[in-house]
């Protein structure tokens, strides 16, 4: 009840709106058809609806104005006021004894398009629709950067032609049949002489107690039809993959239930090496675990035994991460160094209290590639090298293992 006062209260604050274009409101030009006023409408009630929005004044002023000029525009003689003379010859007509609008209560005019009590949730005792479940696949970059974009979900709506009545003048009659019930009882024979009488749903209206003469030509008096709608998806630095985001009431419509929740699972897609400069980075191919990052290395035989080399790699972010070993520091294959803190950054909700950010580590895993021929002068060269320093600093691999002794075993 307080919200509601506050939204009648609300309604005199519209008049600072009221200098607003009812079709710049609504993001439409001045020859939109019907159709299209009542999917604007549709769009903007929810963004601004206050159980989306609480303790944002200004977009519960915006849900107030934007049922105010939707009840203009879809009405064909206060739309023709509007056009000529704007909010002025609006107010004058009101004042004139006009033709009175059929809705006053902004949520009045919400449950009408969306079931319910006019509140996202409901009341209680109200049926609920079911909840419906997406995948959106995203690159790692997203992840790690955080982004914000859109998605696209193919849904059930109730229908803007009809305003979800199935008529296309409006009229719905109850169904002469079931008197309006939607339930008949039928009489079975079970055996001569013995009979039950089942309840079941009226065949003539199909247990909704109401037929249409005249049937919505966009819906085919089905209430609803199956359209695309697209969401704004804020992806959070760090956020888990296959992490769960909820959109409320955004399920399934019909007329007859509250519409359930869309939950969107956000998982991580396949690396692909992108056109774009930002997409053509080593992170692409970077491996997560948790806060965790991998990437595979790899170095020559060269580069392993005797080291001097650097490496740049280029992060998700675009910053270089350095990789380098002086010469004669030695990496034996299989080796993985950990670089602190150039991992994931640590999702917000996961953070420790009093800890503003945080990062976890990547970790580098060095791959030695072996030639895999030589030269016969080079053969010779590193044959000569090779058996001079055996032969001062080998150790017989088999006898360090304690194996019988096996000639030309032993190993630098």
């Amino acid at each position: 009840m307080l919200l509601r006062i506050l939204f009648f209260l609300g309604c005199l604050l519209s008049f600072a709106l009221c200098s607003e274009d009812f079709y710049k409101l609504l993001g439409l030009k001045k020859d939109a058809s019907e159709r299209e006023i009542k999917k604007a409408y549709r769009s903007l009630s929810k963004k601004f609806h206050p159980d989306k929005n609480p303790g944002n004044d200004e977009a519960h002023h915006k849900f107030v104005a934007v049922a105010e000029a939707y009840e203009v525009l879809i009405d064909e003689e206060m739309r023709r006021i509007y056009d000529q003379y704007g909010h002025e010859g609006i107010e004058q007509h009101k004042r004139g004894g006009g033709r009175q609008q059929q809705h006053h209560d902004p949520f009045d005019l919400f449950s009408r398009f969306f079931g319910g009590s006019g509140h996202f949730g409901g009341h209680q005792g109200e049926r609920h629709g079911p909840n419906m479940e997406v995948r959106v696949s995203l690159p790692l970059r997203d992840f790690y950067n955080g982004r914000t974009t859109e998605f696209t979900v193919e849904k059930q709506a109730i229908c803007s032609a009809c305003e979800g009545s199935g008529s296309a003048d409006g009229h719905v009659d109850h169904c002469d049949m079931c008197g309006g019930r939607g339930m008949v009882i039928k009489r079975q024979q079970l055996a001569p002489g013995l009979f039950q009488q089942v309840q079941t749903n009226c065949d003539k209206c199909g247990g909704r107690g109401k037929v249409i003469k005249n049937p919505c030509p966009v819906c085919q008096g089905s209430r609803v039809v199956r359209e695309p709608e697209t969401h704004e998806l804020h992806v959070e630095k760090g956020m888990p993959d296959g992490v769960r985001i909820t959109y409320q009431n955004e399920a399934d419509e019909s007329p007859d239930w509250v519409a359930g929740d869309l939950i969107v699972h956000l998982v991580e897609s396949e690396p692909v090496l992108g056109e774009q400069e930002h997409e053509r980075t080593d992170g692409t191919f970077f491996r997560r675990r948790g806060n965790d990052l991998f990437w595979r290395e790899v170095l020559s035989l060269r580069e392993a035994w005797m080291g001097d080399w650097t490496r740049n790699l280029t992060h998700l972010d675009g910053h270089i991460v350095q990789l380098s070993r002086k010469r004669g520091e030695v990496i034996q294959p299989g080796t993985v160094e950990v670089v602190k803190g150039e991992g994931m950054p640590v999702w917000h909700q996961q953070l420790p209290d009093g800890v503003d950010e945080e990062w976890g580590n990547l970790n580098v895993e060095y791959v030695v590639v072996l030639p895999d021929q030589m030269e016969k002068g080079m053969e010779k060269e590193f044959w000569a090298v090779w058996e001079k320093w055996r032969k001062k600093k080998a150790v017989n691999l088999d006898e360090d293992r304690g194996r019988p002794k096996a000639k030309g075993h032993d190993e630098l």
